[in-house]
């Protein structure tokens, strides 16, 4: 699945996160874990618990590796603690990712949903040549 918010593009079949020129963003994989919850659930405040539920599976974390990983988020977009243009911190409530987000499927999905449908037959294949060739 492809998720695209701002600039940038999160490819879930990847694990990639891509910038406005295509190119891969390095992120570590708890970070793109983090982008992914907080797009799936933009213009909404997502709690401090809520994202150690889905990114940590329940472990404790200390605010201080939750709030070191919204940094490293933030850093990966270009946005900053001081200016909060995409990634906002609401005061003792949680986090909010403050963009559009569009989502789609990813060509790896594409492709599967293609081939499925070929071999359902409600997806026509390839037409035969009227001639006979060899190859």
């Amino acid at each position: 699945m492809l998720v695209e918010f701002d600039k940038f593009l999160l490819d879930t079949d990847r694990r990639e996160l891509r910038g406005s020129d295509g190119g891969v963003v390095h992120v570590e994989p708890q970070v793109f874990d983090l982008l992914l919850h907080l797009a799936q659930n933009a213009n909404r405040v997502v709690s401090k618990d809520e994202l150690i539920e889905r990114v940590w599976n329940g472990r404790a974390v200390s605010d201080a590796a939750l709030n070191s990983r919204i940094n490293a988020a933030r850093r990966a977009i270009g946005d900053s603690g001081e200016r909060q243009a995409i990634i906002r911190t609401v005061q003792r409530r949680g986090f909010l990712l403050a963009a559009e987000v569009r989502t789609g499927a990813s060509g790896a999905a594409e492709a599967a949903t293609r081939q499925h449908a070929r071999a359902e037959g409600t997806l026509p294949g390839l037409a035969l040549p009227d001639k006979p060739s060899i190859a």
